[in-house]
């Protein structure tokens, strides 16, 4: 079935579900950049938007779980390279639009809604790889978010992970001072952090206020020792690469920001339970 649907959300949310929900849903209606999905895919370019560095190796046939990454763009692209995909979103809004990429391709994607702490709504060891874009921050405990993830993946299974580089995190575009950019939260694990949407986000003109990203330092121990603690060895990692440097650019602009700042990092995992044994 096309677009398939079904709901694996437990009837109560806590505050943190529910402010996101909230958020997310009028960023759909903002037409954020994330919530954009892409109608304009081929083959070629389906593998540069999920698998530029050639990471995954062959991807027809195998089962990929893109987790609390709705959009309608990394499910699209992975369908189109023959995976059978699911798609773990707490947003109604942002499964739309997988399943409207998935009608626009008339290919077979599943959505379930659900919070990416409880994956209790899928099948264990039931997936090849686990793709996981920048949402991890917007939990408190990334360490449950990986037992999950152990769980539904299979063993010698891949799991891709975006995230916030947790030693800038709070810092954005707003804090040149003059010689920097400010740090002026303190590292703590777990904290949350509290900022602004950066400009290029979604178009200020008429969109009437939309909640700011609540979200949550993770530090490199946690994120780290959490993956190892649950039987994930990194196979890869790296800082965003696809940020254009430009330290020739005004001060207080986001490619001057990317060009002093890397404010993602990236894991690549494979699940191998008993690796660290002794």
């Amino acid at each position: 079935m096309r677009g398939a649907c079904r709901v694996g959300l437990n009837s109560h949310m806590d505050e943190i579900a529910k402010y996101n929900v909230e958020r997310w849903r009028r960023l759909v209606e903002a037409g954020a950049l994330y919530t954009r999905p892409l109608l304009n895919l081929d083959a070629a370019s389906a593998r540069g938007v999920v698998d530029p560095r050639g990471w995954l190796g062959e991807l027809a046939g195998r089962r990929v779980l893109c987790l609390a990454g709705g959009g309608g763009r990394e499910s699209a692209a992975f369908a189109l390279l023959g995976a059978r995909v699911t798609v773990f979103d707490l947003s109604e809004e942002q499964l739309g639009q997988d399943r409207r990429a998935a009608a626009h391709y008339g290919l077979e994607v599943e959505t379930v809604r659900g919070d990416m702490r409880d994956l209790s709504a899928l099948d264990g060891a039931g997936f090849d790889i686990v793709w996981h874009p920048y949402s991890l921050n917007f939990v408190p405990d990334a360490r449950a978010v990986f037992r999950e993830v152990a769980r539904v993946v299979r063993r010698g299974g891949l799991y891709r992970l975006m995230c916030a580089n947790p030693f800038v995190m709070g810092a954005g575009t707003k804090d040149w001072d003059g010689r920097g950019y400010a740090l002026a939260h303190a590292y703590v694990d777990g904290a949350e952090v509290t900022g602004a949407d950066e400009e290029w986000v979604y178009e200020r003109a008429g969109r009437g206020a939309i909640r700011p990203p609540r979200e949550y330092r993770h530090g490199l121990g946690t994120l780290v020792g959490g993956l190892a603690g649950e039987g994930f060895r990194i196979v890869r990692a790296l800082e965003d690469e696809s940020l254009h440097l430009s330290p020739n650019a005004e001060p207080g602009t986001w490619d001057h920001f990317v060009s002093i700042v890397r404010p993602w990092l990236t894991f690549l995992s494979r699940y191998d339970p008993g690796a660290f044994a002794g």
